[in-house]
């Protein structure tokens, strides 16, 4: 928050009077809810506001070609708008995200904020309401931000983030081609494949799951702008809602258009819903990978040992040498959070009555925050954990030949019942399936030596 020097001046509105810290750039409004929304101290996101700076720039210059705003208000209110888009006035904007449901005291925060910046540089009284605000209204406004402000943080951060983690996991399976390994089902030992067929998966799920966000897209371009107070578009122009989506288009680089229906934009909030059921699906594909390289990395001694996670800090405030899997515990974390954030636009998204959803920030606070994890916890999964670990070969191999799952190789040859009892004597007697193999078939030793190969176990199909 902005520190203030200590005196106040007088602003008003249609309620009266009150005092606003001398050298806020906010107004009646804003402070207002500062005093009324006293809550968590959690800031709308910086995405957010950046959002509604662009749409705030983007609706001043259509207004100006419509003819219904001076040429010199609107620059001023361009620049304003601008450097609001830019982060350099984020020090005003103090409202807490538990507000008024529409999102109107951060709406009127950043219309006061320009208002008084854009008067400052046009040397002309700039109204937040009448001129800011021209043809707009909170109600298409803050859908109108939820959806630019998502839009540009998935093709910004969470996309190249998750592009270049599935290319990691790529990059070290190549590496890796040649190891073969125990499989697990039920966390128990099964038959073998090798490592880079099991990144393979990971790979695949981190893809699959980022498909599923983009498929969002041709709906998240659609903007609410220009339906104003109930979807009718009472006091905005015909033609802003279809013009403002060409040039946000333009500024943005990205293809928005004009919602086919003002009606339901305003009043639902599936979209945000949809998109935050696919980062749901991400985070769960995330938990998955990190669960599986914290199993993999367990031990060193009595745990699975199969890799060696980089030891990135000491693990243990009391014994000395521990070192645990840092990144993939805070990845799951992530995960939990960004789970709990669709439990609450789930909710929250169920809140539209009649023409409009009223709890528009607390879904656009989550939706943004569940991006900015994710795509920062993969990341930091690619980057710091599945890079540079090391897999612990001597012990992978050990393992794999005491495996008696190899047995089920057998089954075509010796029938499924003598294959049992060959694997439960193997394990309980604890040797070698082969070794034992060789007591109870008829089978040379090359021949169980081809059948029982590891490796060629994990090429599949019926050997002949």
């Amino acid at each position: 928050m902005a520190k203030h020097s200590g005196g106040y001046r007088i602003e008003r509105d249609s309620l009266g009077e009150l005092k606003v810290p001398e050298d806020a750039l906010w107004g009646a409004q804003t402070q207002r809810a500062v005093e009324n929304f006293p809550i968590s101290g959690l800031r709308m996101p910086r995405g957010f506001i950046r959002a509604l700076g662009l749409i705030k720039a983007t609706a001043a210059e259509v207004n100006a070609e419509l003819g219904l705003l001076d040429e010199p208000i609107a620059q001023a209110i361009v620049a304003a708008a601008l450097e609001v888009a830019s982060g350099k006035h984020d020090a005003h904007f103090p409202v807490d995200v538990f507000q008024t449901g529409s999102g109107t005291s951060t709406h009127m925060n950043v219309n006061e904020v320009i208002a008084h910046l854009a008067s400052r540089a046009a040397r002309v009284k700039v109204h937040p309401n009448d001129h800011v605000n021209l043809g707009q209204s909170s109600n298409d406004t803050i859908p109108t931000a939820i959806h630019v402000s998502a839009a540009l943080a998935l093709r910004e951060h969470l996309q190249p983030a998750f592009k270049h983690l599935a290319k990691t996991i790529d990059k070290k399976a190549k590496t890796l081609r040649g190891v073969v390994k125990t499989g697990r089902t039920h966390l128990m030992d099964a038959l073998p494949l090798r490592f880079d067929q099991e990144l393979s998966g990971w790979a695949q799920q981190v893809r699959d799951a980022l498909d599923r966000v983009k498929a969002c897209a041709p709906r998240l371009r659609c903007l609410a702008q220009g339906g104003t107070a109930v979807g009718t578009g009472v006091n905005a122009h015909p033609k802003f809602g279809a013009k403002f989506a060409k040039l946000l288009s333009k500024r943005t680089d990205i293809a928005f258009e004009p919602s086919p229906n003002y009606f339901e934009s305003l009043s639902c909030q599936d979209t945000a819903l949809e998109l935050s059921g696919a980062l749901r699906t991400l985070a769960v594909a995330l938990y998955k990978i990190a669960n599986d390289l914290r199993l993999m990395n367990s031990g060193p001694l009595a745990g699975f040992g199969e890799i060696s996670l980089p030891a990135l800090q000491p693990g243990s405030s009391i014994m000395p040498g521990k070192v645990n899997p840092v990144i993939p515990e805070a990845v799951q974390m992530v995960a939990a959070q960004v789970i709990g954030n669709d439990a609450t636009i789930a909710f929250a998204a169920a809140g539209g009555n009649f023409q409009l959803n009223t709890y528009l920030p607390v879904i656009a606070y989550n939706l943004l925050q569940s991006i900015e994890l994710l795509a920062n916890a993969g990341r930091l999964l690619a980057d710091r954990a599945i890079a540079d670990f090391v897999v612990e070969e001597a012990r992978v191999r050990a393992a794999l030949e005491r495996n008696p799952m190899l047995i089920t190789a057998l089954n075509p040859v010796i029938g499924y019942d003598k294959a049992a009892a060959i694997a439960k004597q193997a394990y309980q007697e604890g040797r070698p399936i082969l070794e034992v193999a060789k007591e109870h078939t008829r089978l040379s030793e090359d021949e169980l030596r081809a059948l029982l190969d590891p490796a060629a176990l994990t090429e599949g199909g019926i050997k002949s």
